[in-house]
């Protein structure tokens, strides 16, 4: 499971899809509807938010307005009760990691969105999200030392 902190714009058809799926699993967790990935590790920042639920409707709220943009037929019937809440955090150092995760991906499997796409950074969170200073979340799991790098990188 990936619920990426990254904005759903970055991800291409087949990431967005599966952010889609995942999202939904993520939500029927969150309203005890599954006995599965209960305890899987990204669901920790909702499961500590002060309306998880909530929270994670405003998330696929994002994910489904991404994807109506695009002309996907999402069904937006399958999101819960979406309302105004505090918004989630992400470490810089978290965004980071994500983005060269996202491109590492998408040289693989989507070369012409990799180019269009370019280096930069920072880039912009998933709406739900508010980004802090910070390195690497406690929760991501199989990181290399690397990736997780937070500072700015050296030139020359």
């Amino acid at each position: 499971m990936r619920l990426w902190s990254l904005h759903p714009r970055y991800l291409d058809v087949k990431g967005l899809s599966a952010l889609w799926r995942e999202g939904l699993l993520a939500q029927k967790v969150l309203r005890g509807e599954t006995i599965g990935y209960r305890r899987h590790p990204q669901l920790a920042r909702f499961q500590n938010h002060p309306s998880p639920r909530a929270a994670m409707a405003g998330y696929l709220r994002a994910v489904w307005e991404e994807a109506r943009r695009r002309g996907y037929a999402f069904d937006r019937g399958k999101i819960g009760k979406t309302r105004e809440t505090p918004p989630l955090t992400v470490t810089r150092g978290q965004l980071r990691f994500e983005w060269r995760h996202l491109r590492a991906k998408l040289r693989r499997r989507d070369p012409s969105r990799f180019q269009a796409m370019g280096k930069g950074f920072p880039v912009l969170p998933h709406p739900c999200f508010r980004v802090v200073p910070g390195g690497l979340a406690d929760w991501e799991k199989g990181a290399r030392p690397a990736l997780a790098a937070t500072g700015p990188r050296k030139r020359g």
